[in-house]
């Protein structure tokens, strides 16, 4: 780990075997637009504190890898700058090499977070396939494949071919757990029409889960998926209108690659009238508070196994 750098209080609760949960950075540097990419790294920051556990947002400043951020640090990264790059874990040695800052995506941050020996990870939406190019397939599925962590989200972003990356999730190995849900949630929406075979209630259940999968000798994740909260959601019917048109105009417009992405979730976001993002930033605290009450769980667990 002689190239990780711990944040003082991450250390500490690592090495007491406290509770953590790692936090990705992608989603302040590329995924919200400022000032709220900020607000809510500090506002899931929060949320892990509140819930018992520490927060370790991870990052890459200046060439170096930092597991948890100090407050100028978590400001330094949400400003706006087209040299800070996305980086999954493909990346993270150009990353290192290069010495910039990065935002870490779910691949990147799971790798890391391993690294550094913390077993739960929250985020909004997982990666996954891609509608119009089914050959273009997140990173994400991958490190999920052979990452023993568990992993908190909404699903994956609604503007993927959900049931195909369903179906790379089952090929791939890594078990779906719905929490209080029997249905793949679908990012901004609670329903997906995508059944679940395995549902739990608890986050006992899921350390329970977890556990067996690892003891069983599996490497992949155990992912986690939560509905948005029900106050905030939005139609999946209303949505996918929104999603449809914003294809059409990246298709006509010639977007694609890395840039399709950002692309869809801003342009969603705008014919939504801000709703999309009111319920990104709603479900992304909803699964970091899930994540905080694992960890917890897991942590309690270990003790009583010594």
């Amino acid at each position: 780990m002689s190239h990780l750098i711990l944040l003082s209080e991450v250390s500490q609760a690592l090495q007491l075997g406290m509770p953590v949960v790692a936090l990705e950075s992608a989603v302040i540097t590329h995924g919200l637009p400022s000032p709220y990419n900020l607000s809510l790294a500090r506002d899931m920051e929060t949320a892990v504190r509140m819930n018992g556990a520490t927060p370790a947002t991870i990052a890459i400043l200046n060439g170096k890898v930092h597991i948890g951020l100090n407050a100028l640090q978590m400001e330094r990264l949400a400003q706006k700058s087209e040299e800070t790059i996305k980086v999954s874990r493909r990346d993270i040695a150009v990353a290192i090499q290069r010495k910039v800052h990065g935002g870490t995506t779910v691949a990147g941050s799971i790798t890391l977070a391993h690294q550094a020996g913390i077993k739960v990870f929250a985020t909004g939406g997982i990666g996954g396939v891609h509608r119009e190019a089914p050959f273009d397939i997140s990173a994400d599925l991958y490190a999920l494949s052979d990452t023993p962590l568990i992993v908190v989200c909404a699903g994956a972003k609604a503007i993927l071919d959900l049931n195909a990356t369903v179906e790379r999730l089952e090929s791939l190995s890594v078990p779906v757990l719905g929490y209080q849900t029997k249905e793949f949630p679908a990012f901004y929406s609670r329903e997906s029409g995508l059944p679940l075979s395995l549902s739990v209630n608890s986050p006992a259940e899921i350390v329970e889960f977890a556990q067996l999968h690892w003891e069983m000798g599996l490497r992949s994740a155990v992912l986690v998926v939560q509905p948005p909260p029900a106050e905030e959601a939005i139609p999946r019917q209303t949505v996918e209108g929104w999603i449809q048109r914003a294809n059409a105009e990246a298709m006509q417009a010639g977007v694609r690659g890395n840039a399709l992405t950002p692309y869809l979730l801003r342009r969603v976001d705008e014919l939504s009238n801000g709703q999309a993002l009111r319920v990104n930033l709603a479900l992304l605290l909803h699964n970091a508070r899930l994540a905080a009450q694992i960890a917890v769980a897991l942590a309690h667990q270990a003790r009583r196994q010594v």
